[in-house]
């Protein structure tokens, strides 16, 4: 757990982390470079969910859906019933950054929860929730297909 004295050395470190930095291999995994980095990257992520949600919010209140013909009605109906679906999901994924940002203060984020071994570096890049390696995704898949054949 991160103590006060480690809180304001990550806090300074993320003064003099540049914008354009990108983590590289050859720096130590899940140093504090590369840890504040990815605490940055879900942070926007989450702040951009919550920012589109908010729109999404002032469009549903502003927007009338009583228009006066029967088909203009059931394609904004459908419209919105998909926006919601996707603000749906879109809630379900902060969850999801919200325990990556939990990981990342308990030490443990960017190892697989399966295996304890590191995550790469390009698969955290394109995927910053990710909890498995690609090889430990690929046979959590294969064995729920496996187990839904059944």
């Amino acid at each position: 757990m991160a103590t006060a004295v480690d809180t304001v050395g990550a806090e300074q470190e993320a003064d003099t982390l540049p914008e354009d930095y990108r983590p590289a291999p050859d720096e130590p995994f899940m140093g504090p470079r590369q840890t504040i980095y990815f605490r940055r990257k879900l942070l926007a992520w989450k702040d951009s969910i919550l920012r589109e949600a908010k729109e999404t919010l002032a469009q549903l209140q502003t927007d009338s859906l009583r228009e006066p013909d029967i088909t203009d009605r059931a394609s904004s109906e459908t419209d919105w019933s998909i926006e919601l679906r996707t603000r749906d999901r879109q809630r379900k994924l902060i969850s999801k950054i919200d325990a990556a940002l939990r990981r990342i203060e308990e030490g443990e984020y960017g190892y697989c929860e399966v295996s304890g071994e590191p995550i790469s570096l390009a698969r955290l890049e394109a995927r910053p929730i990710a909890t498995m390696t690609v090889e430990a995704q690929e046979r959590h898949e294969r064995n729920e297909k496996i187990s839904r054949d059944d």
